[in-house]
Order: C-alpha cells, then structure tokens, then sequence
C-alpha cells in the first residue's frame, strides 16, 4: 500500500515579498479617470437624460467642482466600458467639456449590473411613470434570473421574499405599486406618452394596459378622433370589453364619446413639494404625510365649530 505524500504549497515569490496591508489594498476597487469617449450607456437604459435646468445646474457643478461621486461601469467586450450609474453626470461632464471622469470599474454580470443602474436612478425626485415603470420590471427580471437574495428583512418577520416583494422593499413601496406599475410596460408608445405627458391618467392607464396591442392602438385612433383619453371608468369597461372579446370599434366610440363629469382635481407639482421632503421619499411616502397632515388639520376644523 503506497502511503499518500502530503501536498506542500509553496507561496509564490509575489507572497513571500508582499505585506498584508499590500494584499488587502489590492483587493480595494481604485476610482479611475476615464475618457468620456470610451463611457458607453447601459443597454436599453430607461431612464431619459435630457439637457434640462437639472442637467445644466448639474455641468455648472462640475465645471467648477468637478464630479463629486465616482461613476460605476464594468469592462465592455467590444472595448471600453458600459455605464451602470452615472450617465447623467457622464451627460454633464460633457456639457462642462471635461475630457475624462472618475468611474470605479467592476466585474458586473448583467443581473447584479441592472440591479445597481436600477437602484442607482430610483432615487431621484422626478421620475416618469415610464422611466419608474421599466426599471422596477428590469430589477423584477433579473432578480428572478438570479434566483436568491430572500435575506433582506428578518427571517421571522419576512420568511420567504419574493421577488416582487424585493422590489417594493428596496424603493419603498407597497408590492401592489410595484404590479401597478411594471403593467405600464405593456403599454404601446403612444399611450406611455401620455401618461408621462399627464394627458392620461394613471390609474386608467392600468387598465388599458390589459388591452391587446390592436385594440391599444385602436384606441390612440378614437382618442386623437375624441380628443380625449378614457377616464378610470370608461378604461375599466374597455378592459372588460376586450377580456369578453367584445371589443370592436363601436363599442369603444360609444365608451369614449360618453359625457364625462366634471372632476374636481388639484395637482401638486414635485418641485413644490421637494423643499419639504427628503429626496428620498418616494411619491407613496409623501402622499400617506400629506393625507396625514390633512387629517389632522381637519379634526382641527371640526373641534373650532364645535365650540
């Protein structure tokens, strides 16, 4: 019987001569200044970069300070490398004629990758219904790809997340917003237009995104005609309309040309609202301190006339 000679791994002339303090330096992500040029934006990005009053306060900025949080990208295969959070301050950086800016570069693959351009942009004050709506499909895709990550919350409280619940937990918000949401998806251009737009509103379009791709498109054709988008009851009967497979053209001229009433709106803008809320509140946030507030105000009244 051979007896088995123990294996002896010799360190490398690297080990013998490097200190730990060097080791664990090594493993640190280095911020580096990268040429704009070689920046390329994340694929099917959905959130827009415009050069608004936003983005120039934000060149100004640069211009003068230079780009205070480093960009993160990973290396692209095609050469260069791909944006994960940072295309808006690569945007002004342009817009300031800076040449390079810092970026830290990691080995992302695509999954983890959408997680972080996701989580990077959700944060932001002023997001479109579309730009909101896409990313929280994105985060929903690839955390179902990647099938893990049920630790977030308490294992006594929360057992099993899904990935739907992640989703909410991570932007603050309820699992049912998230679904509302990702529905906008499925909407035909035109009508995401206008629900970015405001001209049609949200909760409709919910409903209408259950309507097959012909009869959305059916319904672009008697909104130009009407000159109006469908409210939430008339959207509710579409979405009825078409699951019978009774939805034709006649049927929704006759919803669409119904006499709408007079609703009683008030819209407050974000910009209003944004002095007196944390940038990270999300809109469910500030819309349960705003009914809050209200109900408090008006015990109030009530109390005064009762004396």
């Amino acid at each position: 019987m051979k007896s088995s000679a123990k294996k002896i791994e010799l360190a490398s002339v690297d080990d013998l001569f490097s200190t730990e303090e060097g080791r664990q330096d090594a493993k640190l992500e280095k911020i580096q200044e990268i040429p704009l040029s070689e920046l390329h934006p994340f694929k099917n990005h959905p959130f827009k970069v415009k050069d608004d009053e936003a983005m120039m306060e934000t060149a100004d900025s640069i211009k003068q300070y230079g780009v205070l949080v480093p960009a993160i990208a990973r290396p692209d295969p095609e050469g260069g490398y791909e944006l994960v959070a940072g295309h808006r301050r690569h945007r002004a950086s342009e817009l300031a004629e800076k040449e390079t800016m810092p970026v830290i570069v990691r080995d992302l693959d695509d999954d983890a990758a959408t997680i972080i351009m996701v989580d990077s942009n959700l944060q932001r004050e002023s997001l479109l219904p579309s730009e909101r709506a896409f990313a929280y499909k994105m985060k929903l895709d690839a955390i179902k790809r990647q099938g893990k990550r049920t630790d977030l919350t308490s294992a006594q409280i929360v057992p099993k997340l899904q990935a739907r619940d992640i989703v909410a937990h991570d932007a603050g918000v309820n699992r049912m917003e998230v679904t509302r949401y990702v529905r906008l998806t499925y909407l035909v251009p035109d009508l995401l237009d206008r629900v970015d737009n405001k001209t049609m509103a949200f909760n409709a379009a919910v409903e209408v995104s259950y309507l097959t791709e012909p009869e959305q498109l059916m319904l672009c054709d008697a909104i130009e005609r009407e000159e109006c988008t469908p409210n939430l009851s008339q959207a509710k009967r579409l979405k009825q309309y078409s699951q019978d497979g009774k939805l034709d053209e006649n049927v929704m001229d006759a919803i669409m040309t119904e006499e709408k009433p007079i609703e009683d709106k008030l819209v407050l803008k974000g910009d209003v609202l944004a002095k007196y809320f944390p940038r990270t509140y999300t809109p469910s946030q500030k819309q349960k301190i705003i009914v809050k507030l209200l109900e408090d105000w008006h015990k109030r009244q009530l109390r005064q006339q009762e004396r």
